[in-house]
């Protein structure tokens, strides 16, 4: 179906309730209430397009090339990268739909799939047809299962291919690609990273497309509506919005839809605090990198400009940290989980992390710990994982010597400048005690 046989359709959509290009896209419109039912979806959306012909097809390809939509499960790699890496038709590829969400300072996959489970379910569909896959599941926490599940129960007549909703693995590595598909295949959230690509042989030794759920409802989103209304908001060299985790300390936490390039001072007013109040930002996620102060007016939610100072969007984690924390404590609490959420699969992540977490503590809690023996630690670890997670934590724990660098000579020297003992980066099993 054309875009303009899709406007003719009777389908009340787009314009009609406000879907004009402006925001929110994805999530549903301030003072509307949450209805994740099919109806509901159709009525703001509309039908998705058929492709029956091959020039449809071909458009979508040219959209998709245009817009350089990025993947907004941590990584960014590029979507577009990730389709057209699948084999040819012919070898009953997969697509996943990873919802895990292991960061524990994001909750942006989990509002996705609880307020709009249909645009995810469109972003399999047009997956599905764009690789050819046979076979689809969708992996999400266990908090939206009923949803999620009941959203795929409602349009197994209409979709090429049966969704399959699977329940996801907890833990922190767990929502890593490999991990994904290890957990559907053995039960066993385990991230490899020796070849052969999933894209080659994932699932059941088929060519497997792993894609974060946000990223398939932009995919969705490009399939109905073309790349120059997706391109409406955002920067020219990074189109379109994303899903932000706000929280930390500030008045109003929660998950906002932004246009990419948002200036991280707009962010914070969205909680009600100011940079002035601002000791430091984490921006990313526990994979990321803290950003000082100082820089928060010059940055803006995009990876041209994040990367500037060393960060990046990430999984769209923005945690602030008042004036009166002391930074290496919050470093060191979650230097401590990243340690425990080791797979266990080498040395460098079993034994590196745990050191490292063990040094940082001591230099937090008493100055006593070595920080250029922590760098020396870092370095060995860092890109000699057997996945990316000891890449990650040390990633972090390399933005903490840089950004809290007064506060680290400090402690060094005996006193600590933090005030409120209260932890404020969310651990899982550790909110009580703070430890």
């Amino acid at each position: 179906m054309s875009r303009s046989a899709e406007a003719s359709a009777g389908v009340k959509s787009d314009r009609a309730l406000g879907l004009d290009g402006r925001l929110p896209r994805i999530l549903t419109p301030a003072g509307v209430p949450v209805d994740p039912s099919l109806h509901s979806h159709l009525r703001r959306h509309g039908p998705l397009p058929t492709y029956a012909r091959p020039t449809d097809v071909d458009r979508l390809w040219e959209d998709l090339a245009r817009v350089g939509i990025l993947g907004r499960g941590g990584a960014g790699f590029p979507l577009l990268r990730k389709l057209r890496s699948v084999p040819p038709r012919g070898r009953s590829p997969v697509v996943v739909a990873n919802g895990t969400e292991g960061e524990p300072a994001s909750d942006k996959d989990k509002v996705l799939l609880l307020q709009a489970p249909h645009l995810v379910l469109d972003g399999i569909s047009v997956a599905v047809d764009l690789v050819g896959a046979t076979h689809a599941v969708v992996v999400v926490p266990d908090e939206v299962l009923t949803v999620v599940g009941g959203a795929a129960r409602e349009r197994r007549r209409s979709d090429r291919v049966r969704v399959e909703v699977v329940a996801a693995a907890r833990g922190f590595v767990a929502g890593e690609a490999s991990a994904v598909v290890n957990w559907l295949q053995r039960g066993a959230p385990l991230p490899r990273m020796t070849p052969p690509r999933l894209v080659e042989s994932g699932l059941r030794k088929r060519p497997t497309l792993v894609q974060n759920v946000e990223t398939l409802a932009h995919l969705a989103l490009v399939a109905r509506h073309g790349a120059g209304w997706y391109a409406a908001v955002g920067t020219p060299e990074e189109p379109g919005s994303m899903l932000v985790t706000l929280s930390g300390d500030v008045v109003r936490s929660g998950v906002h839809e932004v246009a990419v390039g948002t200036p991280l001072d707009d962010l914070l007013e969205m909680g009600g605090v100011s940079a002035e109040r601002l000791g430091a930002l984490l921006v990313g996620g526990y994979s990321a990198a803290w950003v000082g102060a100082r820089d928060v007016p010059t940055l803006d939610m995009s990876r041209a400009s994040l990367r500037r100072v060393g960060a990046s969007p990430g999984a769209g984690i923005v945690a602030a940290l008042g004036r009166d924390r002391c930074g290496l404590v919050e470093t060191a609490r979650v230097l401590r989980y990243l340690a425990g959420q080791s797979a266990g699969q080498c040395g460098p992540c079993v034994f590196g992390l745990d050191a490292i977490a063990n040094e940082f503590s001591e230099l937090a809690r008493n100055g006593r710990g070595d920080p250029a023996l922590i760098r020396r630690w870092i370095g060995q670890v860092d890109g000699r994982g057997a996945c990316a997670h000891p890449d990650g934590a040390a990633r972090f724990a390399r933005s903490a010597l840089e950004v809290f660098g007064a506060e680290v000579e400090s402690h060094l020297d005996g006193w600590c400048s933090g005030t409120s003992d209260t932890p404020v980066l969310p651990l899982p099993g550790l909110e009580e005690d703070g430890r």
